[in-house]
């Protein structure tokens, strides 16, 4: 990491502390709405800083930090959940769950914002408040969501959000900040292909599944070179197909599932309807039956200019001038705090790391990047709302 020497001065041993956290939330790591383990624990942490965090959205924790002087609401956001896959890490605090890790980060994410509560519960705002927000099911897609329909934003109203992503593409000491578009938008879809099954010598009484789900799979993958515009972000993935149980039986349903990504909502748009037409086509060609429908939707992430500065001048605080990467490109991931940046103007921001790439089952979160991360939390809170000295 960069010198930070620059940096808020933290609350002193809070490093140690969040590194703690961080380990033994990696030890219990929870899918998409099942993580109440996770949730108990911030909750404990928060009351400890004498906070009075409530649920919101199923598993989703928030706590507000209020001046009681009038300003601004600065929203900060951590993801809570973990992955469907082992930890092959190799670390002593590794997964204790098999097939469950926190191969994203996001043990990190929110261990650096219960570091940033801590922070700030003992030197609170000088004007507004601090909305700070602990997201289930980012994974799924559908967190950000469960917390809106359970009334985030009329509860906890917030004029300002942001929230940040351990990066591996950036190198370590790097804080990656843009205004505009920053991730692609997604839909996650499934399709159901349901034929007639029958004994594998026999195929010609059936209406094999397998073999309409085949065909489709390729139809997808040309549907980007096709039908998008060269010029633009777009891609489409067939991430599961699935059917059949022995050899010599033809199934009688399979099933496909992925995902389509853009940075334009129009051609999230356009994506899913050619998936819908390729759908009708096989279907028309097979005999099968094809139903194609979307399981989670998000929007581009998308950062607004003035908040991109202020996040700017946070990193840059502790990172230094040179650490900032402003020119990355948008990156073709997804994160459902899009919806947040619906609902009020803020910032993404990415920190880089020297590791695998997320959702590889040897990753793991860089313990270094937490006090970076809760130091530019605090800044950005800092140069926004100003903070009392105890």
């Amino acid at each position: 990491m960069n010198d930070m020497s620059s940096a808020p001065v933290l609350t002193p041993g809070l490093a140690d502390a969040m590194t703690g956290w961080r380990r033994e939330l990696h030890q219990h790591p929870e899918l998409a709405h099942e993580e109440r383990w996770t949730a108990d624990f911030v909750h404990a942490r928060l009351r400890e800083f004498g906070l009075d965090p409530v649920a919101v959205g199923g598993t989703g924790v928030v706590a507000v930090i209020d001046s009681g002087q009038p300003g601004p609401s600065v929203a900060l956001r951590a993801d809570i959940d973990a992955l469907p896959m082992d930890d092959r890490s190799g670390r002593d605090y590794a997964s204790r769950h098999a097939g469950v890790a926190h191969a994203c980060g996001h043990d990190g994410h929110t261990a650096a914002l219960l570091g940033t509560a801590r922070h700030l519960a003992a030197h609170p705002p000088r004007t507004g408040r601090v909305v700070l927000i602990f997201q289930p099911a980012e994974e799924n897609g559908k967190g950000a969501r469960a917390m809106i329909d359970d009334g985030l934003l009329e509860r906890f109203a917030f004029d300002e959000v942001y929230g940040f992503h351990n990066m591996p593409l950036l190198d370590p000491g790097q804080a990656g900040v843009r205004a505009g578009p920053v991730l692609n938008g997604y839909i996650v879809w499934r399709i159901a292909v349901t034929g007639v099954g029958g004994h594998g010598a026999a195929f010609y009484k059936a209406v094999d599944p397998l073999q309409a789900a085949a065909r489709l799979a390729v139809e997808i993958s040309s549907i980007v070179g096709r039908y998008v515009d060269p010029a633009e972000a777009a891609l489409i993935n067939v991430a599961s197909l699935q059917a059949g149980t022995n050899h010599n039986i033809i199934a009688d349903s399979a099933s496909l599932s992925g995902t389509l990504r853009a940075l334009k909502p129009e051609v999230q748009a356009l994506l899913f309807e050619r998936l819908e037409r390729a759908c009708a086509g096989i279907a028309a060609m097979t005999g099968c039956e094809v139903a194609c429908e979307k399981l989670a939707e998000v929007p581009p992430c998308v950062n607004a200019p003035e908040a991109a500065a202020h996040a700017t001048h946070a990193c840059a605080a502790v990172v230094g001038d040179g650490g900032i990467v402003a020119d990355h490109p948008a990156y073709p991931f997804t994160d459902d705090m899009a919806l947040l940046l619906n609902a009020a103007p803020g910032a993404y921001l990415f920190l880089g790391q020297d590791s695998v790439m997320c959702h590889n089952p040897e990753y793991d979160f860089d313990d270094a990047l937490l006090p970076v991360a809760a130091g530019i939390f605090v800044q950005l809170v800092t140069d926004r709302l100003g903070l009392t000295a105890s």
